[in-house]
């Protein structure tokens, strides 16, 4: 099978979800692809594309894909059509919002099954605003009968029935997966604190909610917390730790891959607001480490009800972040969830699950 993967941003989850599959399919004997955007990611992102480009034997092309609908979606469209024509590809693959709108009117216009995973994506928009109400809408028009719709989770394969309506669209849930090295037991390293946050620093991630449990917890014992990322509201994040009193328990580290992230606390807390299916809960699992998180998105469909809290709830998370530390063995074992995640969500079950579903397509 020839396949063409499209996306915008070489970044994120979203990013790490393709680079994934598109070196299983090629492992598993098939011809892959790859088209994405040419001015989002930077030095990070040349370095990982060019990693992956060696095993796209249908090539890996960048091009320049906006984020919003524009009159430049129109030369995009048209260069597209190009390079997947010249590839030979017989299913073209989109991800996130303009991934999906540009597969699927590639495909059509090629004759190609197309298949479209959203990973958010248009899910982030609502219909009263402009950029929202295009993209809600483009997601009504492009459901072709030749084209389908490849969910994360089951919350997301729910909040696109909401928002948009699936119709008679083929379908199916397919879980993210890991790679077998990442079902290895983590060491702590020497510094490591009380609990950890990996993770982007803005008011969606939950950040704030984090520090004001922090503070109320402490009230029982003097616990610390690392927190690994970046993003546009650190400034306000560290602003508030100070205003708690907390700055000495807290320490910003930067951004940090996720092998280096997780030896630096002993229980992780994801207290998200939103969420879809977050990776960082997967690679916690297969590392053995300890959870606590909100309870959202399909992060409920893999951690167990005694590991999870109410988002935005200082007082629930900080309750919990307690009995973790002090209590860890009344906590679901790590080692029951490891071997149901390497059961459940791996890269390889992952791609020959999606290898059947365009199948399904033609």
């Amino acid at each position: 099978m020839k396949i063409m993967h499209v996306f915008r941003s070489p970044v994120g989850g979203l990013f790490r979800h393709v680079s994934d599959l598109a070196r299983e399919q090629r492992i598993l004997g098939h011809d892959v692809g790859v088209i994405c955007d040419r001015e989002t990611g930077g030095a990070a992102a040349d370095k990982s594309l060019a990693a992956l480009e060696r095993v796209c034997n249908l090539g890996l092309t960048r091009i320049a894909i906006g984020t919003l609908p524009g009159i430049a979606d129109f030369t995009a469209l048209r260069a597209m059509k190009k390079i997947v024509a010249a590839s030979g590809a017989r299913v073209i693959h989109g991800h996130g919002a303009k991934g999906g709108v540009y597969a699927r009117l590639t495909g059509r216009k090629l004759g190609l099954a197309s298949a479209y995973s959203p990973h958010g994506g248009s899910l982030h928009y609502e219909w009263l605003n402009l950029p929202g109400a295009a993209f809600l809408s483009a997601e009504r028009l492009l459901r072709f009968s030749n084209s389908g719709i490849i969910f994360v989770c089951d919350f997301e394969k729910h909040l696109f029935e909401h928002k948009i309506g699936i119709g008679k669209c083929k379908n199916a849930v397919i879980y993210n997966g890991l790679q077998p090295q990442e079902f290895a037991m983590r060491e702590l390293s020497a510094n490591a604190a009380d609990f950890l946050f990996v993770g982007e620093m803005r008011r969606l991630k939950g950040v704030d909610v984090l520090l004001d449990a922090l503070a109320q917890a402490r009230k029982t014992q003097p616990f610390t917390l690392n927190l690994v990322g970046d993003g546009r509201d650190l400034a306000k994040i560290k602003a508030r730790a100070e205003n708690l009193g907390i700055a000495g328990a807290t320490f910003f580290l930067g951004r940090k891959t996720i092998g280096e992230a997780l030896p630096l606390g002993r229980v992780l807390v994801l207290p998200s607001r939103h969420e879809s299916f977050p990776y960082v809960v997967l690679e916690a699992i297969a590392a053995r480490v300890p959870i606590i998180a909100s309870r959202v998105g399909g992060i409920p469909e893999i951690l167990a009800e005694n590991q999870l809290v109410t988002a935005g709830d200082a007082k629930d998370l900080a309750q919990a972040m307690v009995e973790a530390a002090l209590h860890p063995t009344d906590r679901v074992s790590v080692a029951e969830l490891q071997i149901k995640a390497a059961q459940l969500f791996t890269v390889r079950r992952m791609a020959e699950r999606t290898l059947a579903f365009y199948n399904l397509l033609h």
